[in-house]
């Protein structure tokens, strides 16, 4: 039996999902009990702190301030604006904006429910930051971004090069994000490692919900097409 395309999107949505979910829910197992993964945060960042250099620093401090919240919102607000204009469309644009607006309240409410503190403040590298550790901020709205942007622009359109340059852009950029926030000693690994899954949970949304807008758009021109077939009382 041949399964209708809308509902092999729906299976992969559903995947993403349960799949991220489920390995943030391993995470944050490991945090609240100090196992697995949660094993490796201290470790990990004092070998970062331990590699720090200035012939670098200068890197990873731009990777972690054009990642932040109100940097990133601004470039996907421009790049939404744009894509809107030029394609003259507001679905897709507006659903990215929709998922980098979701991100940072999600990650505000799990901040302060898990309630985790930051390394050390002595070994931050651009000044205080009071706000909770888990997840990472900067990871999760990296994640969320490249990867809904990415399936947007191929949703509609894939090409093999379109394919490889998101899949580049992903392996090269989350991940740069990633570190960064190691590196300058402001998260655990077990904090950007936590974010990474639930951009992937929010990937699955994104996708159910793009999914769902054509099946809706389908479903009243059905029900016009049949009210207009109806014959006359």
């Amino acid at each position: 039996m041949t399964v209708p395309p809308q509902r092999r999107a729906y299976l992969r949505a559903l995947l993403l999902v349960l799949g991220g979910g489920a390995l943030f829910g391993v995470i944050l197992l490991s945090v609240t009990t100090k196992t697995g993964i949660a094993a490796w945060d201290q470790p990990v960042h004092d070998w970062f702190v331990a590699q720090r250099s200035g012939s670098v620093t200068w890197l990873w401090e731009t990777v972690t301030t054009v990642s932040s919240p109100t940097y990133l919102s601004v470039i996907g607000l421009v790049f939404a604006v744009i894509w809107a204009v030029v394609r003259r469309e507001i679905w897709r644009p507006g659903l990215l904006m929709a998922a980098m607006a979701f991100t940072v309240a999600i990650s505000y409410i799990i901040k302060h429910a898990v309630d985790r503190p930051r390394p050390s403040a002595a070994d931050f590298m651009m000044g205080p930051d009071d706000a909770f550790s888990f997840p990472s901020g900067h990871t999760l709205g990296a994640a969320v971004f490249i990867l809904s942007l990415g399936y947007l622009l191929l949703s509609r359109h894939s090409t093999k090069a379109r394919r490889i340059t998101v899949v580049a852009a992903a392996v090269v950029l989350i991940p740069a994000v990633a570190m960064s926030r190691l590196y300058l000693g402001y998260h655990w690994l077990s904090d950007v490692c936590a974010s990474v899954a639930l951009g992937i949970v929010l990937l699955g949304l994104v996708m159910a919900v793009d999914t769902w807008q054509p099946l809706q758009k389908w479903s009243n021109a059905a029900q016009r097409r049949k009210a207009a077939q109806a014959p006359a009382p």
